[in-house]
């Protein structure tokens, strides 16, 4: 299979381009937000040196979100500095991003993890759509709210993206001028790879094509009075499959990373989500996160490096790119011996310093 062909396939899985039965919908997850369970229900374990709290907030829009907050146990009396984390794209706050918070909170960050509107345990109808205004702001939101935590010094606050999130924090920096740092790790431009296809491969035939598509998928959703589904998301792989696919299977697909209300984890996103991700290039102000510093944390091997690489040159000093040796894309979602935890912490204590 050669790249263009990749692409193709891809492109066509995110926009579901060709799916039979359009205007069926399939199960999507579970429409019950509330965190009704003190249990520990993470894909990675539970820390010994760190307090864990269910929290919820809401965003501009009302949308109520859900998260997991992390204080360090040796926290004291004094006033810490905080971070918010989010993504990967169809990922839950159990995965990638409540490790991520886990172990900065270890490192003397109070952090939190949050479910993106519309999924997990976050409200928002119908479930498993994403917006990249939407979900943009939740992390202002998560910013909101970690501003109002007496244990928080809200001038000390920073954020870190994962995969398609790492879009969205850069997207939400560049607004919100109260985050001081941003770390995108192993990101997504996710606006340009629903409008272009991976490695910017989609035609204009193409990308006619799906918008088509899509347009006339809103007649069928607004008949059946809800959205139809695309397939489910890595729940299966062939021998033939690109290796990023595999690679994702082998993460959402497998205890390694399994989560069941991750969109990822077989589940799907409603068929029309592309849509607003079509024209809406999020990364276009990405000038404006300066004077403020932001940290790009790749895989060299990684199939998005692209995105990082882009993203880093349109952006302006303070910079900087680390690429991991020899790290895929989802190593840097949950293997702590390749994520650069250390750098991340000295970034932070850097640039959130008192």
């Amino acid at each position: 299979m050669n790249d263009h062909n990749e692409a193709r396939r891809t492109f066509l899985k995110l926009t579901g381009v060709g799916v039979a039965a359009l205007g069926v919908a399939t199960a999507a997850g579970s429409t019950t937000f509330a965190q009704d369970s003190t249990d520990w229900d993470k894909t990675f374990p539970k820390s010994q040196a760190v307090d864990h709290e269910k929290i919820t907030f809401k965003n501009r829009y009302g949308i109520s979100l859900a998260g997991d907050l992390y204080l360090p146990k040796d926290r004291g009396d004094r006033r810490l500095p905080a971070i918010a984390v989010g993504g990967p794209f169809g990922a839950v706050k159990e995965q990638s991003s409540g490790l991520y918070a886990q172990t900065m909170a270890e490192r003397g960050f109070l952090t939190i993890a949050f479910d993106a509107s519309y999924t997990g345990e976050s409200g928002g109808e119908p479930r498993n759509v994403a917006s990249p205004d939407i979900n943009t702001e939740d992390f202002s939101a998560a910013v909101d709210y970690i501003g109002l935590r007496p244990e928080v010094d809200r001038e000390r606050i920073g954020v870190i993206g994962i995969c398609g999130w790492g879009g969205m924090a850069l997207n939400a920096v560049a607004v919100d001028k109260r985050v001081k740092a941003v770390v995108a790790s192993t990101m997504y431009d996710m606006t340009r790879v629903m409008s272009k296809g991976y490695n910017d491969s989609v035609t204009l035939e193409q990308r006619t094509q799906a918008l088509e598509q899509m347009s006339r998928q809103r007649w069928a959703d607004a008949e059946n009075g809800g959205p139809a589904y695309q397939p489910a998301y890595n729940a299966a792989v062939t021998p033939d499959s690109p290796q990023f696919m595999i690679d994702y299977h082998d993460y959402y697909g497998t205890p390694r990373g399994y989560h069941k209300r991750a969109v990822n984890s077989g589940n799907a996103w409603t068929q029309t989500t592309p849509l607003s991700f079509m024209n809406m290039p999020i990364l276009s102000y990405i000038k404006e996160i300066s004077p403020r510093p932001v940290l790009f944390v790749h895989g060299e091997k990684a199939h998005s490096l692209y995105f990082a690489k882009t993203a880093f040159e349109a952006a302006a000093e303070p910079k900087e790119l680390m690429v991991i040796p020899g790290a895929s894309h989802v190593d840097l979602y949950d293997k702590t011996d390749v994520i650069p935890f250390d750098k991340l912490a000295q970034f932070f204590n850097q640039h959130l310093a008192a």
